[in-house]
């Protein structure tokens, strides 16, 4: 009888274990983001910039909320701690040469600023963060204005009855750099014996530095009483391309039901390259509407055609009844189509062969800073090898660049910050709905931008991978329906549990590296075999997301030898030579280098001053590697879209004489 009932016992116990293992998620709404367009001067709007050299403290990593509690906000920092200069934007880790780089919790910014007379007659001002990293609550003058938490992303509030006009104001931020289970992206704090005591750890398992700081740029501005909140704007093309349509709704004011609206009319006109105006329309009584143009320039990706990247303005007005101009509000814009099927993905009804990077928003000193300088040098960069998309590994990219992409013809995979998703839970779930949220409302209308990424190599063995994917994905869908969905998978395609729920399978693998690492005949078959595997098990396009080799340049060894700039370039060709056969199969469309760049991560001895894997190192000159891409992406170009050859392409060698 003791037997059986240890037999139930045990029975019932694995029961109730194999259960409380079954997360069970409610798909609960999220908060819907407001507003948010990028700060644009126009004859209603003024724009003022706040970036500069502000004050910065450290709080004690053992008591992170003493600022909170001693209410240094309320009066400047120095009046409680001593301060040091910071630039804005920047990450504050490299700048200083003491400890602070490893620094765990709270750090605290501030400046003053003037706000003029003028600005106080019958408008609205604005102050926005285009990102602070990881959380930030700011201040106006002692008086908390907004809280925001998951960097890389705007946030904004309206500040207008809280300023000093024509008088000095002062902003104080707190900025969180603490990753925890339920952050987007994750991490664990940890507190450690050391020499002195106890100290604490912040530890994370995704491949790069955390950052943090605010990273972008901060600015005021001003909108009339009456504004133009949000713009929307979709595309359509027919007629063999020819015809153009640009659908726009206009949210006004913050908020639909304004009685205000029914009184209110909106004027669109769309100018080309050359400033003339080629469609215009006028919504009586309506905030959305539809501009029309023949003999339209499409928007194309850089090397698909030889104006790529053909953008037009679009101006919106805001009037009243009696035809008083309210708002004006200008924003650029391509037209182009997406579709999606079981093997291809077509821009303007064209196949798309992707051919791009894998890459960080990091360099030397400013981290993760906006560094305007650097990414003209990127997309240079970028042109210049003959890529045509990357992915923003592994979170939302600055506007900025965004802006620089839709210029160039550079196809975007937008990634959310979501990396190495693992231990679902209902409060992981609505941040990861949140980040993605804010990223397509921020996003939505770059006609770069081709697909969004719900994330970078999710821990999608697990059983609760299924339902949380399901969930972040049809979310994501109900947000866009017109682009295609991926995640940069990292497990074996048999113990993936996401892929069903995407639109197209991208997988990330490092033959000769990770895997049977120096073994350069271990590559071509494993990349072609792999690839076969995610195609036969969801009947989807397939990208190979990340593939590539850490090299120390200079260091050259024959034969190749790992780390070495000849092993890199061996490991590239042999996935060349993978890529080729998988482009014969139809349903192959895309390969992406792991990584542009060198970048930092976190101390480590496997590695050395960071990640290695760039084609190019940090301080953007080019590996070997490059050289070879270069040829490889330009070749690739001319065959499938009959793109020229730069002259200085192949080096002259000889003039043989048969």
């Amino acid at each position: 009888m003791s037997s059986t009932l240890s037999f139930f016992s045990l029975v019932t116990g694995l029961y109730v274990l194999h259960f409380s293992l079954a997360l069970i998620l409610v798909n609960k709404e999220v908060p819907q983001t407001r507003g948010m367009l990028y700060p644009r001067e126009s004859e209603t709007r003024e724009v003022r910039s706040l970036d500069g050299i502000w004050n910065f403290v450290r709080s004690d990593q053992a008591n992170p909320t003493q600022g909170v509690r001693d209410e240094w906000y309320t009066k400047d920092l120095s009046q409680s701690r001593p301060t040091i200069p910071m630039p804005v934007p920047a990450s504050y880790n490299d700048i200083t040469t003491d400890n602070l780089r490893d620094h765990v919790g709270t750090v605290w910014y501030d400046r003053k600023f003037f706000v003029p007379r003028s600005w106080s007659k019958n408008q609205r001002i604005w102050l926005r963060f285009g990102s602070v990293h990881y959380e930030a609550f700011v201040w106006i003058n002692g008086q908390k204005v907004v809280k925001h938490e998951i960097g890389h992303l705007p946030f904004e509030a309206e500040v207008t009855d809280i300023l000093n006009y024509g008088a000095e104001n002062r902003i104080t931020v707190m900025c969180d750099n603490a990753l925890i289970q339920t952050t987007v992206p994750q991490g664990k704090i940890t507190e450690v014996p050391n020499d002195n005591g106890m100290t604490i750890i912040q530890s994370y398992t995704f491949d790069f530095f955390n950052y943090a700081g605010i990273h972008r740029s901060v600015h005021l501005y001003t909108t009339p009483r009456t504004f133009i909140e949000e713009v929307e704007v979709t595309t359509a093309l027919s007629e063999n391309n020819s015809v153009g349509e640009v659908f726009y709704s206009v949210s006004v004011n913050g908020s639909a039901a304004n009685e205000a609206i029914n009184v209110l009319n909106i004027q669109a006109n769309l100018y080309d390259k050359e400033g003339a105006k080629v469609a215009n329309t006028t919504s009586d009584g309506k905030l959305d509407g539809c501009l029309k143009l023949t003999g339209v320039k499409p928007w194309w990706p850089y090397l698909m055609h030889p104006e790529p990247g053909y953008l037009y303005e679009l101006e919106i007005k805001l009037l009243a009844a009696n035809e008083e101009l309210l708002d004006v509000y200008r924003l650029k814009v391509g037209l182009r189509t997406l579709s999606w099927n079981k093997s291809q993905f077509l821009i303007n009804g064209k196949p798309v062969y992707f051919r791009g990077f894998g890459r960080h928003e990091d360099s030397d000193i400013r981290g993760k800073g906006l560094d305007n300088a650097l990414m003209v040098r990127d997309f240079n960069l970028l042109k210049w090898i003959g890529a045509n998309a990357y992915r923003t590994s592994h979170y939302p990219y600055s506007e900025e660049s965004m802006q620089f992409a839709d210029q160039h013809g550079i196809m975007i995979i937008d990634e959310c910050p979501s990396v190495d998703t693992e231990n679902y839970s209902q409060e992981l779930l609505g941040k990861h709905k949140s980040s993605l949220e804010q990223l397509i409302h921020r996003d939505r209308n770059h006609p770069s931008v081709v697909m969004w990424s719900i994330a970078n190599e999710p821990r999608t063995a697990s059983m609760n991978a299924d339902s949380y994917f399901e969930l972040v994905a049809n979310f994501t869908r109900s947000l866009d329906k017109t682009r295609p969905i991926t995640a940069a998978i990292a497990v074996p395609y048999t113990q993936d549990k996401s892929g069903r729920h995407l639109d197209i399978i991208s997988f990330n693998r490092y033959n000769a590296w990770y895997s049977n690492t120096g073994r350069l005949d271990m590559v071509t078959q494993n990349v072609i075999d792999e690839a076969t595997a995610w195609n036969k098990q969801y009947n989807k396009p397939v990208i190979m997301s990340e593939y590539g080799a850490d090299t120390l340049e200079g260091l050259h060894m024959t034969p190749a030898y790992v780390w070495s700039e000849e092993f890199q370039e061996e490991v590239f060709a042999r996935h060349f030579k993978a890529f080729d056969q998988l482009r014969k199969k139809g349903w192959f469309i895309g390969e992406f280098v792991w990584n542009f760049a060198d970048f930092k991560t976190a101390q480590s001895y496997t590695r050395v001053g960071g990640n290695k894997k760039g084609v190019f190192t940090r301080s953007r000159q080019p590996k070997a590697a490059a050289h070879l891409l270069r040829k490889r992406y330009f070749a690739l170009g001319r065959d499938l879209d009959q793109c020229q050859f730069p002259e200085d392409l192949f080096t002259y060698i000889a003039d043989l004489i048969s």
